[in-house]
């Protein structure tokens, strides 16, 4: 199959024909490979190439000695990442690109780019686009806002233009993402490309009719965005097939393992070809995801860009509250009042339950505040136009569950307020990095009771990391949490521990297991 596409990859090209001898040792080098100068020789992958090719006749984004400096570039790779905090796992890693101007993009990605107001790439974009290009198979960890959509897109939007694809149906690029929201998102900026450069993009979810997108995948496109659970309906149903799906990304792989999407991550995977390359994008690095990498990706590159462990966006000023639960509505006013009188964009509230999201923006809209809110029982429809009003400012605040919690980028949140505090900090970080996107700075408040004792720990964490104040509240919700751990240890230790030796001769009777 690698040979296949190495010889139609050289064909579509104009490059010269390879005696069969030369294919078959070149069959090891996959389409994106890096190329490089050997002499008067060209080495593909460290393959050398016997006949006469030259350099020049590959794509020069492909050549790694035109595509990336050569002047002390470790040297310069290595300074680049202890600057920007960047961690690199992998062998034979390209180099960043750090300058758009002055790289080997083709025209038509500069144009894109220029016409997008991108001067220059975030530092998630600056590693992946470069090891994507070069084919390998790519893990990116970084926060929320960092630009990671792009930084799987262009690479595919690439791929699409650069060769030709396998006949049949089916799409060729698929990008899977854990929520309605988020694939919607990125249906945005795949729309960008397909106004541009006439490339086919499907965005598919649950909750709507499957019909309209049926039609419109038997149609044929290019990128499918997808959310597990449709995209299975889909290939169950025979309506659509990934056998020539040869770029695969899963955005947010975290939070798709946390919904419980693994047996549907891994039912679509085994459905694309073996020579497929798989990118996955991540906000945090939990065993789950490590454990998908190992058995889907082979060997991969992996970029941290800061640190793996539960961080949040030092861009974002970071404000906790404790009070009793029967004070939380008065403290959430008060929050209210405070930020509508340092002036404000818009704001996101997050509560955990979908019936406090209605009653909390009906109690808001009572009070003359612009409101709306979202909820998982909304219809799909709803949900559009309530995001489209919080987007275009007719409502500038907006109260959600966590389905907002990710993939919901809406420029402008300068606030969010935490009336509940989420199960996990992982989804505290990303509900509070709804703000500070894009190197801009934003504020979060949240609002914590004795309830929420046994998250205290974890959160005191983040907030050192972020070198964000804690408070000394914070510290005794902790406090209190240990002592009413150590308190139920004691409990369940008397509990079975009682009487135990008091009547030794029934003591044989009882079940080993109980101890």
């Amino acid at each position: 199959m690698a040979l296949n596409v190495f010889k139609s990859f050289i064909q579509r090209n104009n490059f010269i024909k390879l005696a069969f001898k030369d294919i078959k040792k070149a069959s090891q080098v996959k389409a994106y490979s890096h190329v490089t100068s050997v002499g008067n020789r060209v080495k593909a992958n460290g393959i050398v190439l016997r006949h006469n090719v030259s350099v020049s006749q590959f794509p020069s984004y492909l050549v790694r000695n035109q595509f990336y400096s050569t002047q002390t570039a470790e040297e310069i790779q290595r300074q680049y990442c202890n600057e920007n905090n960047i961690t690199i796992i992998g062998d034979d890693v390209p180099n960043a690109v750090t300058d758009i101007d002055s790289s080997d993009f083709p025209d038509y990605i500069k144009d894109f780019l220029k016409q997008q107001g991108i001067t220059k790439p975030t530092l998630i974009q600056a590693q992946s686009w470069p090891t994507a290009i070069s084919g390998k198979n790519f893990v990116g960890i970084a926060q929320t806002g960092t630009g990671k959509t792009l930084a799987y897109l262009l690479p595919a939007v690439i791929k699409i233009k650069e060769n030709k694809g396998r006949k049949g149906r089916g799409p060729r690029i698929l990008v899977l993402a854990p929520t309605r929201e988020l694939a919607r998102q990125i249906e945005v900026v795949a729309k960008e490309f397909q106004k541009l450069l006439n490339i086919r993009c499907l965005c598919i979810y649950g909750g709507v009719s499957r019909r309209p997108q049926a039609d419109e995948l038997t149609a044929g496109v290019d990128i499918l965005i997808a959310t597990p659970g449709r995209l299975n309906d889909f290939i169950t149903s025979k309506v659509t097939t990934l056998s020539r799906c040869t770029y695969v990304v899963l955005d947010e792989a975290d939070r798709m393992l946390d919904m419980g999407f693994e047996p549907q991550i891994r039912e679509a995977l085994e459905e694309v070809p073996y020579d497929r390359q798989i990118l996955m994008f991540s906000a945090t690095w939990p065993k789950e995801v490590q454990h998908l990498a190992k058995d889907y990706l082979g060997e991969f590159v992996q970029v941290n860009v800061g640190s793996t462990e539960l961080s949040a966006n030092h861009n974002i000023q970071q404000h906790i509250h404790v009070c009793e639960q029967e004070e939380k509505m008065e403290k959430f006013k008060s929050l209210m009042h405070d930020v509508s009188g340092q002036g404000f964009g818009k704001i996101l509230v997050f509560t955990n339950t979908k019936k406090f999201v209605d009653s909390l923006t009906l109690m808001l809209r009572r009070n003359g505040w612009p409101a709306v809110g979202i909820h998982g029982d909304k219809t799909q429809a709803q949900r559009d136009i309530i995001i489209d009003k919080f987007r275009s400012g007719k409502a500038n605040i907006l109260v959600a569950t966590d389905v907002a919690a990710r993939g919901l980028d809406v420029d402008g949140v300068t606030h969010v307020i935490n009336y509940d505090f989420p199960n996990t900090s992982e989804d505290y970080i990303h509900r509070i990095g709804r703000t500070g996107r894009l190197q801009n700075t934003g504020i979060a408040h949240t609002i914590l009771t004795s309830e929420n004792a046994r998250q205290a720990k974890s959160l005191i964490a983040v907030l050192k990391e972020a070198n964000q104040e804690v408070p000394e509240e914070l510290y005794q919700l902790a406090r209190e949490n240990i002592k009413v751990k150590q308190q139920q240890s004691r409990y369940t230790q008397n509990k079975y521990n009682y009487n135990y030796n008091s009547n030794r001769k029934w003591n044989k009777f009882r079940s080993e297991k109980m101890y």
